[in-house]
């Protein structure tokens, strides 16, 4: 699943472990999430979006 996650996150001037932090899980998650080795759960993928103030879809593009 593609994502924008390193562009809102460069938007911000947030590093990997600040939004690691901020949603509570690894650097190392955040990293593979962005990398899209990793598809986050539901439950990441709507704090993602919240700590974003975004729209799941707005963070999650269909590849589709």
């Amino acid at each position: 699943m593609k994502n924008r996650i390193t562009e809102l996150r460069a938007e911000r001037d947030w590093t990997q472990a600040d939004l690691a932090q901020r949603i509570s899980v690894s650097r190392q998650t955040i990293n593979a999430i962005e990398k899209g080795k990793f598809d986050p759960s539901l439950p990441v993928a709507f704090r993602l979006a919240k700590v974003f103030d975004l729209a799941i879809e707005e963070v999650f593009l269909d590849e589709q």
